[in-house]
């Protein structure tokens, strides 16, 4: 997804690092987290749950993304850039699992602890890494719809990407627990859109043209459920399908509420980010993190979703 020049420049840039780079003042702790993206409000709930962890620990940390979870070069060139500005550690939550394990060597090289949120890479450079165990979640989805839709069906995926860790522990949760335990049920397809809604809207709704008897569709992430929802809508052809998303977010919440998506799993975002930056911080003064902070999911409905334990973990 990058060219090979672009990575070899981006490596100059950190191996340039030198004490003319350190923009910060000795004593501070600089913790920078380099996200997928900022499109959707799952990650300025993540922001939310770093910059309190920030506050109550007393460093300074920068958090941002590409403009959309399909710029992997703008990515490595951010991841780039936050490393040369030497910090006392580093999160990232990774477009793609191995197109940043070069620099990630490099951060390793120079002393700087990693700590992965929400999408892991293919590595054990990450001493740690904050997520929600999305096999597991995404098997509880393949659960509920198998309920919804009694057990027989056709059902059809539109997941956000097949290069990040979330992209396919999420798909590959959902269609391999329908294979292992609902013999009745078919997944006839499984599309990406890029976790963008507007993508992820054509994706349905040419999904739905060659599919008219789908009983269902799982929708990996807010960009893509979303996307599901209004392809549904414009297609106005499939009144009793049955759509589970992932994630939260007002237009989740309100389909939910409408009857126009059954339910959807939610992750704790504002948990991610926080225990990214402590996890961070106990890495600076040398103490032991878990490899795996499992930050939790439920499943929501308009049944349970104003229950304070589920409520609590929904953002707008």
């Amino acid at each position: 997804m990058f060219t090979r020049r672009f990575l070899m420049g981006a490596l100059s840039a950190v191996a340039l690092m030198g004490p003319a780079s350190v923009a910060h003042a000795a004593d501070e702790l600089y913790v920078p987290l380099v996200s997928k993206g900022f499109q959707h409000q799952f990650w300025q709930a993540v922001k939310q749950g770093a910059e309190q962890a920030a506050t109550e620990m007393g460093v300074r940390i920068t958090f941002e993304g590409p403009d959309n979870e399909t710029m992997v070069d703008r990515q490595i060139d951010m991841l780039a850039a936050a490393l040369a500005n030497k910090p006392a550690a580093l999160g990232f939550a990774a477009l793609d699992s191995q197109a940043a394990i070069p620099l990630l060597r490099q951060a390793h090289k120079a002393g700087i602890p990693v700590i992965a949120f929400d999408s892991g890479v293919d590595s054990d450079i990450p001493l740690s890494t904050a997520t929600t165990d999305n096999v597991a979640a995404a098997s509880l989805a393949a659960d509920k719809m198998a309920e919804l839709i009694g057990g027989k069906g056709k059902v059809a995926v539109v997941a956000h990407d097949q290069t990040s860790r979330t992209g396919i522990d999420r798909r590959d949760g959902f269609v391999n627990r329908i294979k292992a335990e609902y013999p009745g049920i078919e997944v006839v397809t499984v599309q990406y859109g890029q976790g963008d809604h507007l993508k992820s809207t054509e994706v349905t709704k040419a999904i739905l043209t060659a599919n008219p008897d789908l009983a269902g569709i799982f929708g990996t992430n807010e960009g893509s459920a979303i996307g599901v929802v209004n392809g549904v809508q414009e297609l106005g052809t499939a009144k009793d399908l049955v759509i589970i998303g992932y994630d939260s977010g007002k237009a989740q919440k309100d389909a939910i509420r409408n009857g126009l998506m059954a339910g959807a799993i939610t992750q704790n975002p504002v948990g991610i980010g926080y225990e990214t930056v402590k996890a961070a911080v106990m890495a600076t003064k040398g103490e032991t993190v878990p490899a795996l902070i499992d930050t939790g999911f439920y499943y929501y409905d308009a049944s349970n979703m104003d229950e304070p334990k589920i409520s609590a973990v929904l953002y707008d």
